[in-house]
């Protein structure tokens, strides 16, 4: 290297550990600010992820996730095709206290009737529940 490009070269170098030296204080003092701030509010219960895909006047399509613990709105539920993306062990619990555990295997498609009693879902397994759902809308009168 000529002369010129390595005394640069140092500066360069000089300036980029000078930074990193003088950044660490303040990092530190930030860490200490949020140790001292209030404590969060207490969070809800997890809610299960609903990404919808595909809407129109006879189906809506949406893939919902399941993180362990997480739990789905509830409501009542049409004619809908499912199919398992990532399977897993959901728990249905109904309005009256009544529990169902729903076994789902990777892969599995399962035609599900209506459902007009409300339910929510929970996943009380150990891994994610992904679920890939076509629910048939009722025609327009």
């Amino acid at each position: 290297m000529k002369k010129p490009q390595q005394v640069f070269a140092g500066m360069l170098f000089s300036v980029f550990m000078g930074a990193a030296v003088a950044s660490g204080p303040v990092a530190a003092q930030e860490k200490a600010k949020d140790a001292n701030a209030a404590p969060a509010v207490k969070a809800e219960k997890a809610k299960a992820t609903r990404k919808d895909l595909f809407e129109n006047d006879k189906v809506r399509v949406f893939e919902i996730t399941f993180k362990p613990g997480d739990v789905s709105n509830t409501s009542a539920r049409p004619f809908r095709v499912t199919r398992a993306l990532k399977g897993g062990t959901l728990m249905r619990n109904y309005a009256d206290g009544k529990t169902e555990k729903n076994e789902w295997k990777t892969g599995e498609v399962k035609a599900l009737e209506a459902e007009p009693q409300p339910y929510s879902l929970k996943n009380v397994g150990k891994t994610d529940v992904v679920l890939y759902n076509v629910f048939m809308k009722e025609p327009k009168k």
